[in-house]
């Protein structure tokens, strides 16, 4: 799948056709960070970037103790991808990316959503074992992510 920043200055393409898993997350850090009702995270297998010359990175240490690394376009700050060490998926923010089929997208710590769950929609309240690829920590932080771009 084709993704980039809004600015297009980063393009990439996914390591498979399709995610592995696709979410929207209403815990309240995704709102923030996506400065919106939700925050969207398409799961793919650890890949590298073309040209991480292009990207900035904001690293936090979750409440688990790892470390998140958040990687935006360097010209136009647009949030693309989370990693951490930890993990052997990555986390490509679903706005970024062309095609994504929305329907099949699992609706994560529903509790704080701000819009409704359409109807039919897998949802959890809070995290549930179903999402075992984009694990939360104790707060909803997102550790879904690898450590190959890490760094």
């Amino acid at each position: 799948m084709d993704a980039s920043c809004q600015c297009g200055a980063v393009k990439f393409k996914t390591p498979t056709p399709k995610p592995l898993a696709l979410y929207i997350c209403h815990c309240q850090d995704c709102q923030r960070q996506a400065s919106s009702a939700f925050g969207t995270s398409a799961i793919f297998p650890r890949f590298k970037l073309p040209d991480a010359t292009l990207l900035s990175c904001y690293t936090r240490q979750t409440s688990l103790g790892d470390t998140l690394y958040c990687y935006f376009c360097k010209r136009c700050g647009t949030r693309l991808i989370h990693t951490s060490p930890s993990k052997n998926v990555v986390s490509v923010k679903g706005g970024c990316i062309e095609g994504l089929d929305w329907r099949t997208a699992i609706h994560l710590w529903t509790k704080s959503a701000m819009v409704p769950i359409p109807e039919g929609s897998e949802s959890h309240s809070e995290y549930s074992e179903r999402t075992d690829y984009a694990e939360k920590d104790s707060q909803g932080e997102a550790l879904d992510q690898p450590g190959e771009l890490a760094g």
